[in-house]
Parts: structure tokens; C-alpha cells; sequence
């Protein structure tokens, strides 16, 4: 019982992955060994197998049994001494494993692989919530990767993964496959009042993106949210794709509603995909010439072509040839962008 005792002791410190090796060779060796002691009670390595499956987990079906005195002293002395208590701790290190993993992916250490992915750099809750919703509710089929200091991920869902530390550090960033990400998100830290240190704060993680970029000669599309006006020229170096000015555009929100009553209804569907109208990126069809072309062709489908990507003066352009750079932006519902695209 001494030696059992030190062996069990043993076997609670394994791997999973050895675990798993133990596992399948008791089975295997299980099962060839009483298929060559009782042939004919055995008569396929099949049974052979069932029966050491059956005997094991301790379900016991009893159509499957050995006769033979070689037999039953295998059952007892290895099966029922040492491989039930062997598959017991066996499960048991597969379900510590599941905890494992579950356990590292809320608190961030887990590396994340996946392509095509959203990240979302030093958001507050309020924010981070509105907008992993309007991702969530985009209909885009992709996963969304917060970088943040906290210890556990704020939030829980599936499409969701957390990765925990300083974002402005390389190898936290790699944790995230920034160089995989289809976008990358740095918000303006709201715990601080101070707008230079916010702005600084941002900057610092913007140039590490950029970094990352040059280093590994790949395009990383960033969008950085600042609060003061005055610090966009800071970031030219940085090669931000967008920028948000967060305090002004509120303002200017606030302004126009003064102004044009009713306003902020109409900006406020055009910031939300739940319902109504809604922003489109679409491709240029290859039978459009010009601006008009779309335009017209787009009228009549229901949709309103707005933009090229970098202005909304189509109107007074829209006998300009479309060039292959152009991203065109239309305002429609889901309906109508389906039957666009399809």
C-alpha cells in the first residue's frame, strides 16, 4: 500500500499531456494484454477494448468479461488497484486543465491567435461596453481583444479576449496579434483629468504601435482618440490613420443641436447600428464610371452615397472618375446593404 501510496503521489504531478500518454497506454496495453490471454472470450481487439473502456470508468456492462484465473488476477491487480485510481486522477487533471484555462484567459496571460480581430487599448467600461455592442451588433463575424492593466477581463463574452498588461510594451501587444488585427483602438484615458498627460499617455502607445509596425514591415490601421486639439500635430510621427477628438466632438454635437433642433437624433442613429439607417463601407461596382453613376444607381436600390473616404463633396465631384483607391460610404439600412454587396 506504501508503494501505491508513493506512486499516486507521484502521478498527482504530472502534466495533462502525460496524463493523457498514461491514459492511452494502460488502455492499449489493457486491452492487447487480455486479448492475447482470452482469445476466444476476446475474439476482436473491438471487445478487447470495450471491455477495458467499460472497466475503467467503472460502468461495468458485464457482456464482456474474463474467465480465465490470468484474467480476473490482471482485472483485480492492475485495473481495479491501479487503473481505476489512475483514470480518476487522469480526469481529474483534465478538468484542472479546463479550470486552468478558463482561470488565464479572465485574468489576461493567454496569448491570443486569431486574424481579422478588433483591439480596443485603454477604453473605460462605459466606453468599452458601447463599443464592443456596435462590433457585436455590426454583424461582423470577428472577435474583439481588450488590452487594459486590470488584472480580470471587464468583460465576458465569447467573441471577447482579454490580455492583461502595460499596452505600452511590445510583447504585451504581440500577446494581442496586433500584426493579425484588421484595427487597432487607443482611447483616451478618462482617469485622468490632465488632458497633456492623457494625450502623452496615448502617444506613448500609438508610437509602440507604430513601432511594431516599421519593425515588422506590416500596416497596422490605428485609431486614437485625444482631447485636446492642439496635440494632433504630435502624432503625425506616429502615423495615426484616424483621429478623434473626443471633448471637441462632443462640443461641436452640442453646438449643432442648439443650432438645428433635432440634429443629434439624426447623428445619433448615424453612431448606432441597431436600428434605422446606418454607415456603409462598400466596394465600387465595375460598371461605375463616375461619382453620379453610383449615385444614381444607388438612389434607386434605397441607399444615399455620401463620401469617397475622404470627403463629402460628391455632389459637386460627381462627374470625377471614381478612382481604384476610392472607398465609397453610403447611408442605408442592413436590407439594402445586403442586396448592395450581394
Amino acid at each position: 500500500m506504501w508503494i501505491l501510496h508513493k506512486v499516486f503521489l507521484k502521478m498527482t504531478k504530472i502534466s495533462i499531456l502525460q496524463a493523457l500518454a498514461l491514459a492511452l497506454f494502460l488502455i492499449v496495453f489493457s486491452s492487447i494484454t487480455m486479448r492475447a490471454a482470452e482469445p476466444e472470450t476476446f475474439p476482436r481487439f473491438i471487445d478487447a477494448l470495450w471491455w477495458t473502456m467499460t472497466t475503467l470508468v467503472t460502468v461495468g456492462y458485464g457482456d464482456y468479461f474474463p474467465v480465465s484465473d490470468f484474467g480476473r488476477i490482471f482485472t483485480m491487480l492492475l485495473l481495479y488497484t491501479f487503473g481505476i485510481g489512475a483514470m480518476g486522477i487522469i480526469i481529474g487533471k483534465v478538468f484542472e486543465s479546463f479550470s486552468m484555462y478558463r482561470k488565464w484567459k479572465e485574468e489576461g496571460k493567454l496569448t491570443y491567435s486569431g486574424k481579422g480581430h478588433y483591439i480596443l487599448i485603454g477604453a473605460s467600461k462605459e466606453k468599452l461596453e458601447n463599443v464592443v455592442e456596435e462590433i457585436l451588433h455590426s454583424k461582423q463575424k470577428c472577435d474583439v481583444v481588450i488590452v487594459d492593466h486590470s488584472e480580470r477581463t471587464p468583460m465576458e463574452h465569447e467573441r471577447i479576449h482579454f490580455v492583461s498588461g502595460n499596452p505600452a510594451e511590445e510583447d504585451v501587444l504581440m500577446k494581442a496579434n496586433i500584426l493579425e488585427a484588421k484595427s487597432v483602438a487607443i482611447f483616451s484615458d478618462d482617469r485622468n483629468d490632465h488632458a497633456e498627460y492623457s494625450d502623452g499617455k496615448t502617444l506613448l502607445i500609438a508610437s509602440r504601435v507604430e513601432h511594431i509596425s516599421k519593425k515588422n514591415e506590416k500596416s497596422i490601421y490605428t485609431i486614437v482618440e485625444i482631447k485636446k486639439d492642439k496635440h494632433v500635430s504630435l502624432f503625425e510621427h506616429a502615423n495615426v490613420d484616424e483621429l478623434i477628438l473626443s471633448n471637441d466632438s462632443i462640443s461641436r454635437l452640442m453646438a449643432h443641436a442648439a443650432i438645428n433642433h433635432g440634429s443629434s437624433k439624426l447623428f445619433n442613429q448615424m453612431l448606432s447600428s441597431s436600428e434605422g439607417e446606418n454607415l456603409y463601407e462598400i466596394k465600387a461596382k465595375p460598371h461605375w464610371s463616375t461619382y453620379r453613376d453610383a449615385a444614381m444607381e444607388l438612389f434607386e436600390i434605397g441607399a444615399t452615397l455620401i463620401s469617397d473616404g475622404s470627403s463629402l463633396d460628391l455632389a459637386r465631384r460627381h462627374h470625377e472618375l471614381i478612382p481604384e483607391s476610392a472607398k465609397l460610404f453610403v447611408i442605408c439600412d442592413e436590407t439594402t446593404y445586403q442586396k448592395i454587396i450581394s
